[in-house]
């Protein structure tokens, strides 16, 4: 019995996972068109990104900071001190930062995606927006990942430059680097190439946190039981995606690039 509708349960779970690939494959014909509601995606920017942002800042500066705690001891143990800033940087650059405020942003704003939209659905007011001759892809779900696509990279460069003073703060108060050394060996590390990824990787994690809070809204059956269920599945969806493609997506932009070790040094 359990076995039974565990798989139903994954058989409806992949169902609506193919129907938020072809609700992106929708999304990308009408931006296309230009059908853009201006004033519906302001407003979702502002809920994306402002809102977003004191989480966003604090987590990272955390994440700088124990980052820190962990390699600088041993690596000022190995006479590698000068280079403490560097790895920091790389990490914080390449994986940290895009991963953890996408993982922010999943949670805190794609779960309101789903609710918002869930509810809309069960309540039948999406049936309204037809009747009205008003597109819901372009009036909900459009704004929504236009906002995701722009603000979750702000939101990550942001949190990079706060994760580094974060580290900075660490390094130069309980380890006693010198902060010149901290910051010129990020600086030595760091190429425009890592920043372009990390942007990428935030922009392309934006969309998909959209693209699926807003199709588990869509796809809500079930009165509040369902809005309730659509939430969870759409958060917990969201994150294994973001961390299944950041794999794939550091494989494609960091296989054969060399080392940034060996630039730095």
């Amino acid at each position: 019995m359990s076995e039974s509708i565990s798989k139903s349960s994954l058989g409806a779970w992949g169902q609506r996972l193919l129907s938020a690939v072809f609700l992106a494959g929708q999304v990308i014909v009408h931006l296309l068109r230009g059908k853009i509601h201006r004033r519906n995606t302001l407003e979702q920017m502002a809920a994306v990104g402002p809102d977003s942002l004191f989480i966003a800042l604090v987590t990272a500066v955390f994440v700088g900071a124990v980052f820190t705690i962990q390699v600088a001891r041993e690596f000022i143990n190995f006479g590698a001190g000068n280079i403490v800033g560097g790895v920091l940087s790389i990490a914080l650059t390449r994986e940290l930062t895009p991963v953890l405020t996408a993982v922010i942003v999943a949670g805190r704003v794609g779960s309101a995606f789903a609710a918002e939209i869930g509810t809309m659905r069960v309540t039948e007011q999406i049936d309204a927006l037809l009747i009205l001759k008003t597109d819901p892809i372009d009036y909900l779900v459009i704004p929504r990942t236009i906002a995701c696509l722009v603000m979750v990279p702000i939101l990550t460069l942001l949190s990079l430059v706060t994760g580094m003073l974060g580290g900075l703060i660490i390094a130069t108060n309980v380890y006693n680097l010198a902060d010149t050394v901290f910051l010129d060996s990020a600086r030595s590390f760091l190429s425009i190439w890592d920043i372009v990824s990390s942007l990428v990787k935030a922009g392309f994690f934006g969309a998909l946190i959209a693209i699926i809070g807003c199709n588990w809204g869509l796809t809500t059956t079930g009165g509040a039981k369902g809005v309730g269920q659509s939430t969870t599945t759409a958060v917990v969806t969201a994150l294994l995606l973001i961390f299944v493609f950041n794999f794939f997506l550091s494989a494609v932009m960091f296989q054969g690039q060399g080392s940034a070790f060996q630039q730095g040094a």
